[in-house]
């Protein structure tokens, strides 16, 4: 689903790819802008991997089986940087919220898994927050998206 979702972005994107850092599956998308300076301070990366990782305005999805940050499997999605009102957008679903502690937003593994319509819920909450970034961060989505 998420290969799915990637597929209508034309913009600069990173194919879907384990993370050995949170070992999660991933996903960005890039605005195509330069961002500020990532502050660093991110556990077990080293501070030049996270500016280099974060020069330019993305917003990522992934999933990820579990986390000390959160600790139970889940879907996520945040930006950086994240643009004013991020945190108050519609997630596209009613399962998934923005957690303050992790500044993303988490769609629970269980909500999906037990969904009648877990593929249509799964595209809905990554498109939602996809869009949310685009949207409030004033991203050119004409000439980063497929027209339907």
């Amino acid at each position: 689903m998420m290969q799915k979702f990637r597929s209508a972005f034309t913009g600069k994107a990173s194919p879907v790819h384990f993370f050995w850092g949170s070992f999660d599956l991933a996903a960005t998308r890039f605005s195509g802008r330069t961002a500020p300076p990532h502050p660093g301070g991110v556990p077990n990366l080293a501070d030049w991997a996270v500016r280099e990782a974060y020069s330019h305005e993305c917003s990522s999805c992934g999933f990820w089986p579990g986390n000390g940050g959160f600790g139970q499997a889940a879907f996520y999605s945040y930006a950086y940087p994240e643009p004013p009102g991020f945190g108050d957008a519609d997630p596209g679903v009613p399962a998934a919220y923005y957690n303050k502690e992790l500044r993303e937003f988490v769609l629970p593994y269980d909500a999906v898994r037990d969904s009648q319509e877990s593929d249509a819920m799964l595209l809905r909450f990554l498109q939602s927050t996809y869009e949310a970034v685009a949207n409030l961060g004033a991203w050119d989505r004409p000439a980063l998206e497929k027209r339907a």
